[in-house]
């Protein structure tokens, strides 16, 4: 495939746009070449500007989980852009949306949205604070929870060190309230807790991590969270940007079988406009402005046309009862089609998978925390993504994020891609 158009509106994006793109893992800088320059999309399928169709494995991050251009979705949006595109004051589609998510979610009462997965975390992290009273957070290495400052930190020299910012702009007054924890490993949680007595606000963590890939929480390491949260004080936080009525109507917490105290969603609940949401129960809710002390607003939250579409998309799913069931057996299909033609061609790697969340690493010990994510062989990924753009296939530019299935993926779709990763998996 050809990819010439892309090429130069990526030169003409640099001039005007840093790095000619508005979020760093679209610049292809871990893998290499140029960006795709996207002109339109439809179901399983993106169009670049070269005129290719590519068959979709990350759906914009996730959102897309019933194709893109979803006409419930499209016609919602197209209908309430014709009586206004943005008010600042209230709306009956934000009490309809918050309703019908408040009835697909266990244990919340409550939920307030804004405009992005970031700033439904940044959000949490505050109220978590203000209701606790206390300052210190802990996260896990490896688990994105956007580009707030209490969030872009790494480890520091020990287990009881504080964090130390990994990116300039993030000052070390605010790292210093955030402990940087194992994913997977409950001992280490344990003993920050311990080292920090009544000083931890909140333990925020993806119930499912997708942001080193797919890596699913160990048996027991949840429970143990939801447990040590109980017994100290803490507010458990779920990002569920990402498994948020993915990986079930209920998301994570039912999926798990495990209640937390917050949960922050975005990608699904907005039909693929910008929406960030954040819910709990109605004790911790009341909490925030304009009920109680603690401040968060935005101009744009509730906005008509995010509302519209985040309703037509959570309406589409609680109305289906087998979609869940089909990005099941869907990704399952892809999973051991994976699987079989890897081995076939003597390919050193491993698959996490949970749901319609799937990742291959290029390593063949167990992915279980950043650490392991980490020693997966980026060259070969690299081949394995280039080769796979050859075929038609396009999965996220980066070793370190999971794909995402589409129900508007067909069984052909999928074979087709299985036939693909043999063809590539012969040349790693």
């Amino acid at each position: 495939m050809l990819y010439q158009r892309s090429s130069q509106l990526f030169a003409e994006a640099e001039k005007v746009i840093p790095g000619g793109v508005n979020s760093p893992v679209r610049a292809f800088k871990s893998v290499g070449g140029t960006p795709i320059f996207v002109k339109q999309a439809k179901g399983a399928y993106l169009y670049d500007e070269d005129g290719n169709r590519l068959i979709d494995y990350i759906n914009s991050w996730g959102p897309m989980i019933l194709g893109h251009a979803y006409e419930p979705v499209v016609q919602a949006v197209t209908e309430k852009a014709k009586l206004g595109t943005s008010f600042g004051m209230p709306t009956e589609l934000e009490t309809q949306i918050a309703a019908l998510a408040v009835s697909m979610v266990p244990n919340i009462d409550k939920i307030r949205f804004v405009n992005s997965g970031t700033e439904a975390c940044m959000s949490a992290v505050r109220l978590a604070r203000g209701f606790t009273k206390r300052d210190k957070i802990i996260k896990f290495a490896g688990c994105y929870h956007g580009h707030s400052d209490s969030f872009l930190i790494q480890a520091g020299s020990g287990a009881m060190t504080f964090g130390t910012p990994n990116s300039p702009g993030v000052t070390a007054g605010t790292a210093k309230d955030t402990l940087l924890a194992k994913y997977n490993d409950l001992e280490n949680v344990r003993s920050l807790i311990e080292a920090n007595p009544n000083e931890i606000a909140a333990i925020i963590v993806e119930p499912v991590a997708g942001n080193m890939g797919c890596v699913p929480p160990t048996k027991g390491f949840l429970e143990g969270l939801r447990q040590l949260c109980s017994e100290n004080g803490i507010l458990l936080i779920f990002d569920e940007v990402m498994t948020g009525f993915r990986l079930a109507k209920g998301g994570a917490q039912e999926l798990l079988n495990i209640n937390a105290d917050i949960v922050c969603f975005g990608k699904v609940i907005g039909g693929g406009l910008p929406v960030g949401a954040f819910a709990a129960r109605e004790e911790i809710m009341n909490y925030l402005a304009p009920l109680g002390p603690v401040y968060q607003a935005g101009t744009l939250s509730g906005n008509p046309l995010a509302m519209a579409a985040g309703l037509s998309m959570l309406e589409s799913l609680n109305n289906d009862a087998a979609i869940f069931q089909r990005l099941e057996e869907k990704t399952a299909y892809l999973e051991a089609g994976i699987h079989r033609v890897l081995q076939a061609n003597n390919v050193v790697y491993t698959i996490n998978r949970v749901g319609s969340m799937i990742s291959v690493h290029f390593d063949a010990s167990p992915v279980v925390d950043f650490q392991t994510a980490a020693k997966g062989d980026n060259e070969t990924f690299k081949k394995f993504f280039h080769g796979l753009l050859q075929e038609g296939i396009y999965i996220a530019p980066s070793a370190y994020e999971t794909w995402f299935i589409t129900d508007a993926l067909t069984y052909e779709d999928l074979d087709f891609t299985i036939n693909a990763i043999d063809t590539v998996s012969k040349t790693l």
